[in-house]
């Protein structure tokens, strides 16, 4: 699915003082996002603390983002846990007019084999009415999947591509030399966007496009043209603010920048942490000249 190649912007989601949604500065994140060139959004993610949002929330936010967005842009939506039968059941209820794809993540906290993980995307992928992401990022679930294991579900028809945040440039490189045509690979680390590309990758879902869709944007079609000469640059230029996202779990680190960005206050849900001084400090500093 050539829409979902380049640039997808994992959306957080704001909340008020009170942790209620902030749906006006979901909004304004939805369309300061579309008007700056990004080319897909992610909706109900990681970085949209997915995992305390309610049901009711997240099928809010779904229809919220399906009326803001109104076509102008692929909505993808994250849709997966680390039970088969829940996720199963998720896809029975859900309304998929509007929706791209689904971004499923690995089954997390169980540690299931390769196998296990095997059999946990086909269920996934033979049940769902719209085209699968698998999703492999091992710093949170646990587990890697690996390079063999994404091509065999690469062979899956309603698999179309992964997005790997495993941040090993070989394990890139072995799917990309032996996935089949069409099947996207698209980086889940910012950091690793232009070499992903380089080696013949499709693109990324990114962190820090929320608050500087331009500039990511800009970059991730650059290295896709083949120019590398200026997107290196620009790769580079997110090298300092790029680590403060993550010291204090992410999203914390990003909200920030949207505040500053004036998009949505910085609000996460318990057990994320408010950023201390020092963090909200260094990430002021940071983030000045992206923003300039």
């Amino acid at each position: 699915m050539q829409a979902l190649r380049g640039t997808g912007v994992a959306l957080v989601t704001p909340f008020n003082q009170d942790l209620s949604v902030d749906f006006e500065g979901f909004g304004r994140l939805i369309d300061y996002t579309i008007e700056n060139g990004v080319d897909y959004l992610i909706v109900n993610g990681t970085t949209g603390e997915s995992v305390t949002t309610t049901p009711a929330e997240r099928k809010e936010l779904l229809a919220f983002a399906k009326e803001r967005i109104a076509g102008r842009k692929p909505l993808v939506y994250g849709l997966g846990a680390n039970d088969t039968h829940y996720v199963l059941d998720l896809i029975k209820g859900l309304d998929f007019e509007g929706i791209a794809a689904i971004l499923s993540v690995c089954p997390y906290y169980n540690k299931p084999s390769q196998e296990g993980v095997f059999l946990h995307y086909t269920a996934i992928a033979d049940a769902s009415p719209v085209p699968v992401l698998l999703y492999n990022v091992p710093g949170r679930t646990g587990i890697n999947m690996s390079a063999a294991t994404t091509l065999r579900l690469a062979q899956h028809p309603n698999i179309i591509g992964t997005k790997d945040a495993c941040g090993n440039l070989e394990q890139y490189m072995a799917i990309i030399e032996g996935k089949p045509e069409g099947f996207l690979v698209i980086s889940g680390d910012d950091m690793t966007t232009v070499p992903l590309i380089s080696v013949g990758g499709d693109g990324i879902i990114t962190v820090l496009g929320n608050a500087f869709p331009e500039k990511f944007s800009r970059m991730t079609r650059l290295a896709l043209e083949g120019n590398f000469t200026e997107a290196g640059p620009l790769q580079r230029s997110f090298g300092k603010i790029n680590p403060l996202m993550y010291e204090e779990a992410n999203p914390v680190g990003i909200k920030l920048v949207l505040q500053q960005a004036g998009i949505c206050e910085p609000y996460v849900r318990l057990p994320l942490a408010p950023a201390s001084e020092s963090l909200k400090q260094r990430i002021k500093e940071a983030a000045a000249p992206l923003l300039a």
